[in-house]
C-alpha cells in the first residue's frame, strides 16, 4: 500500500497548532511568532510534509505551467531541455514536459499537455503543419524553439541556421578544403537554411563545381547511411546536419579505414554533450542555448502576462567549436 502524503493537518497535529496557523506559516504570511514558524517548519520538514503548491495556484485561476513538447531521438533537445528548466525557475514558473517517440508522435504530444492547464506551449523543433500550430495559439501562447513558423500568432526563437553553415565551410576552406560535402537533415526542421547556408557559402569561395548534398536525416543511422553514398570517391571534408548523424558519419569512414582528420573533416551542428564527449572530440557549431531557452521562456511569459511584443520572431547567432575532427587538407586515401 503506499503511503499516505502527510497534509496540513497532520502538521498543525504534531505541532500543536491550528490548520490555519500552519497555512500562515507556509505562506510565509504574517501572523505567526518566530518561535512558532521555527516549531511547525521543523515539524513538516521530519514528517515529510510539502506544499502543494500546484494546487494552490489551480485554486488561483492559475498554474505557471510552461508546457514543452520535445522529441527523445535528439540529443539537443536534451541540452534544450536543461536550458528550459533553469530559465522557468529563475520567472517562478515550472515545465511540464511530452515527449515525442518514434512510436508517439507530435500530435499526440501536443495533446497530452493541452489538458494539463499549461498557461503556454514551447515546442521543440515542432514538425506540425503551420496551421495546426496557428490553431493552437487561438488558445494559448506558442513558442516555435528552432524553426521558423511563418505565422503572427506563433511566436519563434531559433538559430541563424545559414549562418551557421557559412561559418562551417569558412572554417573548411580556411584549412585548404575545396572538395566539401553536406549532409542534410531530411525533412528535420532546420535542413532547408542549413543547406542553402552550405550553397550560398561555397559560390561566395568560388565553389560552385565542387558544391554536393547528400540527403540525409537527424539521426546517427541516417548519418551513416548518407556518408556510405560518398566512399568511392571521398570528398575531403564533410558538414553533417547535426551531431547525432555526425557521429555516424564518424563511425562509418572510421569502420572503411578512413581517418578522421586524416583523410576527412568532419563538422557537426548544435555543439550538443555529444561533440563534447572526450572520443568523439567533434567540431561543431553552437547554438546559444542559453539565449534561446531564455528568449523562449521570457516570450512566453509575456504573451500569457500581456506583456507588448515587438517582435515575434528572435533569432540567435552561432559559433564554431573547433575539436579534433578537422584539420589541413590532405590528398583523400583510399580505403
Amino acid at each position: 500500500m503506499t503511503a499516505r502524503r502527510p497534509t496540513l493537518a497532520d502538521v498543525a497535529a504534531e505541532a500543536g497548532v491550528s490548520t490555519a496557523l500552519v497555512s500562515i506559516v507556509m505562506r510565509d504570511a504574517p501572523g505567526a511568532s518566530a518561535a512558532t514558524r521555527q516549531r511547525v517548519l521543523e515539524v513538516a520538514d521530519r514528517i515529510g510534509y510539502r506544499p502543494d503548491r500546484r494546487a494552490r495556484l489551480l485554486r488561483s485561476g492559475r498554474s505557471r505551467l510552461l508546457g514543452v513538447v520535445f522529441n527523445v531521438q535528439h540529443a539537443f533537445h536534451g541540452d534544450l531541455l536543461t536550458g528550459l528548466y533553469d530559465a522557468a525557475a529563475r520567472l517562478d514558473y515550472e515545465l511540464t514536459l511530452s515527449a515525442v517517440t518514434p512510436h508517439r508522435d507530435e500530435h499526440t504530444a501536443i495533446a497530452g499537455l493541452l489538458q494539463d492547464r499549461c498557461e503556454a506551449l514551447l515546442v521543440i523543433g515542432p514538425s506540425s503543419p503551420t496551421s495546426a500550430l496557428a490553431g493552437i495559439a487561438a488558445r494559448m501562447p506558442v513558442v516555435a524553439l528552432g524553426r521558423d513558423v511563418r505565422h503572427h500568432a506563433v511566436d519563434v526563437v531559433r538559430n541563424a541556421d545559414c549562418q551557421g553553415l557559412h561559418q562551417a565551410v569558412d572554417h573548411l576552406v580556411s584549412l585548404g578544403h575545396r572538395r566539401i560535402v553536406h549532409l542534410d537533415g531530411g525533412r528535420t526542421p532546420g535542413t532547408a537554411e542549413r543547406r542553402r547556408g552550405y550553397r550560398d557559402q561555397m559560390r561566395r569561395h568560388g565553389l560552385d563545381a565542387e558544391i554536393r548534398i547528400v540527403p540525409g536525416g537527424p539521426t546517427g543511422e541516417d548519418g551513416a547511411a548518407a556518408v556510405a553514398a560518398l566512399l568511392d570517391d571521398p570528398p575531403t571534408a564533410i558538414t553533417v546536419f547535426n551531431d547525432l548523424a555526425a557521429t555516424g558519419v564518424l563511425d562509418t569512414l572510421r569502420r572503411v579505414g578512413l581517418r578522421v582528420p586524416d583523410d576527412v573533416s568532419v563538422v557537426g551542428y548544435d555543439d550538443s554533450r555529444l561533440a563534447r564527449l572526450t572520443y568523439l572530440d567533434l567540431t561543431t557549431i553552437a547554438q546559444d542555448t542559453t539565449a534561446m531557452t531564455t528568449h523562449a521562456v521570457e516570450r512566453a511569459i509575456a504573451r500569457i502576462e500581456g506583456t507588448p511584443v515587438l517582435q515575434r520572431e528572435v533569432v540567435t547567432p552561432p559559433h564554431l567549436v573547433p575539436r579534433g575532427t578537422t584539420a589541413a587538407a590532405t590528398p583523400p586515401r583510399r580505403p
